[in-house]
């Protein structure tokens, strides 16, 4: 198929960023999305052309590195999908596609569709830990866990830190990352110690990042490629006023 690309090109960070339009020749159905980038950076260098920035790691869909937005929409058109784990066959010969960097004051432009997510580290560092000295590592039966609870941690865990919440939200709000990070700790006996310190702790850094509040629009669980539930945020909201409270 032949497509034509407008692509968000920005030198570095603080400077003047535009969209700039690529035609790409004989791209296969088959191909994923960052290898169809990769086909356009390799005719790029050919040309002489700076190639085009953007993240990848595991191309596997577990490590949340290949964040954009195509056409409108954080990691493109499947639901349920990280941008290395979509293939061009979910479009169609002709199509035009724009694709641009996560849009939020927090994650600021570093190249082109590069941006810098190193807020969504100082969050978790805030308190998405458990500290406690328990010595040696214990069996991993030694706490008897519910299923329900496992199970409810395991959902809030599968969390990659990709930042297409961020990007969905018209807020720019980071509250589904940050109650993914402390929910799956909560549901878990060995979080409970320092539960109302992690939950401070981490919102007020979440705040004071710069990401907007959260309004219930839901647009970060449409755009969860791991389909993390809105209600770990009713959850953390509820922790929240109680640990203020207290």
């Amino acid at each position: 198929m032949n497509l034509r690309l407008h692509i968000w090109r920005q030198k570095e960070p603080g400077a003047q960023g535009m969209l700039k339009a690529y035609d790409v020749a004989d791209v296969s159905e088959h191909m994923s999305f960052l290898e169809m980038l990769d086909v356009l950076n390799e005719r790029l260098l050919e040309n002489g052309e700076d190639p085009v920035a953007f993240e990848h790691d595991c191309r596997e869909g577990i490590c949340g590195t290949c964040g954009m937005v195509i056409n409108g929409r954080p990691h493109g058109p499947e639901p349920k999908t990280t941008v290395c784990q979509l293939h061009m066959r979910s479009f169609h010969d002709g199509d035009s596609i724009t694709i641009e960097p996560w849009r939020a004051s927090a994650f600021p432009v570093v190249k082109d569709l590069v941006v810098d997510r190193s807020a969504f580290d100082r969050i978790v560092q805030k308190g998405g830990y458990i500290s406690v000295n328990t010595g040696n590592a214990p069996d991993g039966n030694a706490i008897p866990v519910p299923k329900v609870n496992a199970d409810l941690a395991m959902d809030a865990a599968s969390c990659i830190g990709c930042g297409a919440c961020v990007a969905a939200c018209p807020n720019a709000s980071a509250m589904l990352f940050t109650a993914a990070k402390i929910g799956h700790l909560h549901a878990l006996p060995q979080g409970h110690a320092e539960k109302g310190a992690r939950v401070y702790n981490m919102v007020l850094a979440m705040d004071d990042e710069g990401f907007g509040a959260c309004t219930n629009h839901l647009e970060c669980e449409a755009a969860c490629p791991k389909g993390i539930s809105s209600l770990f945020i009713a959850k953390l909201n509820t922790e929240f006023v109680i640990t203020s409270l207290l």
